[in-house]
Formats: structure tokens, sequence, C-alpha cells
């Protein structure tokens, strides 16, 4: 697969001992996050970055000796409410990244995020509830 021309970083999830031995490989641009996974049978998942609301971090005893970790995301997109970029390499450095570029792309796009306790609006009249809200 060719990379966009405005990637801002790009892994694979390592497995075995760290290695990046998958057919799992992360694609981050300055407005989407790719998701692509297989081999035979290749999907691809496309995440806008304005979408994305939470990002944890987490380390089991197994990714800490494989120096790799992996960032849990929760987004307002339809097809992907939460997913996993999993077993990545600098991983602190890539949430911050990942955090940074969201920030920057809900500011271009003048969204912001509702922090109601379980109330969420469809803003954008496309049928599916969303927690942001247009300024």
């Amino acid at each position: 697969m060719k990379l966009p021309n405005n990637t801002v970083w790009s892994d694979r999830k390592h497995t075995l001992f760290g290695l990046p031995w998958s057919f799992t490989k992360y694609i981050l641009t300055d407005d989407k996050l790719l998701i692509v996974k297989g081999f035979l049978k290749q999907s691809e998942e496309e995440i806008r970055l304005y979408r994305i609301f939470d990002m944890s971090l987490s380390r089991s005893l197994r990714e800490r000796l494989d120096r790799v970790g992996t960032i849990h995301c929760c987004s307002g997109d339809k097809t992907a409410p939460e997913f996993d970029i999993k077993r990545i390499k600098n991983p602190r450095q890539v949430k911050e990244m990942l955090s940074d570029l969201v920030e920057k792309q809900k500011i271009a796009r003048g969204v912001s995020v509702r922090e109601e306790m379980g109330h969420t609006i469809d803003n954008d009249h496309d049928g599916v509830n969303d927690l942001v809200e247009k300024r």
C-alpha cells in the first residue's frame, strides 16, 4: 500500500518480541487515521480525527518488555465507536501526536466536545448521535 502524501506517522502492529510481524498497519495523516488489516482479504477502516473524543494508553507487562503499547480510542464514528491502535512502538509519543492532531482538526472544523453524562445529540443530522456540537 502506498502511503498518502500527508502521512504524519505509520507503523505496524508489533507481535512476538516487539517485532512488526503483522498484517495490521496504522497510517496517521493530518486529518484521518487508517487501520489496514489482512493479507489475502484486506479491510481498511478510516476514522476522521475530529470525531475522536477520548484516548487512553495501556501497556501490559508483556508490552512493556517488548517496548510497545496500545492506545484505546473512543470516537463518534458510526462504524468504529471504539478502536485500538495495538502494540505500537513509542505509544506515548504517538498518543500525544494524535491528541494534538485531533485538537487541530476540531479547531479547523469548529467542533467542540460536549461533556454531558450519557447524553448524545445528532448535530450533523446524519442519523448518528454524536458527542460533538458545532460552534
